[in-house]
C-alpha cells in the first residue's frame, strides 16, 4: 500500500510542476497578460496545494519504503530529495507567489521575466532530478535497465 501512495505522489507531483512549467512557456509565448495572470494565479491555487502535499507524501513515503532497503539506488535517491525540497521550497514556492502577485497588479517588468526565468530554470531541475527518482525507482523494481 505504501509503495502504490508513493508512486501516486510522485506522478501527481510531476505532473503538476509539468504541468506549470509547460502552460508557463505556452502562455507566455502565445497568451496574453490577462491569461498570464491567470496561469500564475492558478499555480498558486489550487495548484501549490496539490504540489506541495504530493511532494510531502512522496518525500515521506519514500524515506518510509527506504528503511528496509539499501543500495546504491537508495543512496542516489535519498541524496536529491533534499536538492527537491529545498528547491521547491525556497524557489519555486516564493517564485510562483511573487509572480501571482506582480501577475495580479499588471506588473510584467524586466524583474517579473527575471523571476520568472530562475521559476522556469528551478522547475527544469526539479523535473530532472524527481525523473532521475523515478527511473532509479523502477530500476530497483526491476522495470527498467541500465543500458548497457
Amino acid at each position: 500500500m505504501l509503495s502504490i501512495l508513493h508512486r501516486v505522489a510522485a506522478s501527481a507531483a510531476v505532473l503538476c510542476i509539468a504541468t506549470f512549467f509547460s502552460a508557463t512557456i505556452f502562455v507566455e509565448l502565445f497568451g496574453t497578460t490577462e491569461s498570464i495572470a491567470t496561469l500564475k494565479s492558478l499555480i498558486v491555487w489550487p495548484g501549490l496545494f496539490i504540489l506541495v502535499p504530493s511532494i510531502a507524501l512522496t518525500g515521506a513515503s519514500g524515506f518510509a519504503l527506504a528503511k528496509s532497503r539499501s543500495g546504491k539506488l537508495v543512496q542516489q535517491k535519498k541524496k536529491r530529495m533534499p536538492f527537491i525540497a529545498i528547491n521547491g521550497i525556497l524557489v519555486l514556492i516564493p517564485c510562483a507567489v511573487l509572480l501571482d502577485h506582480w501577475a495580479s497588479v499588471s506588473v510584467f517588468d524586466t524583474d517579473f521575466y527575471m523571476v520568472q526565468g530562475v521559476e522556469l530554470l528551478a522547475g527544469a531541475t526539479n523535473l530532472i532530478l524527481m525523473g532521475m527518482n523515478m527511473i532509479d525507482g523502477l530500476r530497483m523494481r526491476g522495470r527498467f535497465r541500465r543500458p548497457a
